[in-house]
């Protein structure tokens, strides 16, 4: 396997139909993308410390967590950053987090075309 891996990061929830819909969210980036995989911050598994152990384990050495919220609260700002500090010191690796989807432009983009989506669909009923 590679050495650098990208985690796909999510809050995480128990209930099984919330981690089904950001698996389904995932999937095409899962598909087209080597060496990626999803976490969760907390509530579901794989947990960020499992993946990143299992990587650590396979020769990774370099990870970069791509966060999926909408923008970056407590968690992104103080959380993820102190989970990242543990997991750097606890296993050697270099473990760079990236900014939320939600400040990329192209993200609002794709919300846009669901939208219109959506209208054109209940104008046509």
């Amino acid at each position: 396997m590679g050495n650098r891996r990208i985690i796909l990061l999510a809050h995480g929830s128990s209930d099984k139909r919330w981690c089904d819909t950001f698996e389904a969210l995932a999937e095409p980036t899962l598909k087209a993308v080597s060496n990626s995989s999803i976490a969760y911050m907390e509530l579901a598994e794989p947990s960020l410390d499992a993946v990143i152990h299992e990587g650590v384990a396979a020769g990774a050495r370099e990870f970069t967590i791509v966060p999926l919220f909408l923008a970056a609260g407590r968690h992104l700002r103080k959380d993820v950053p102190a989970m990242i500090e543990g997991l750097e010191r606890a296993t050697g690796a270099r473990i760079k987090l990236s900014a939320p989807i939600g400040e990329n432009p192209l993200l609002g983009q794709a919300i846009k075309d669901v939208v219109a989506l959506q209208l054109d669909q209940s104008t046509g009923e």
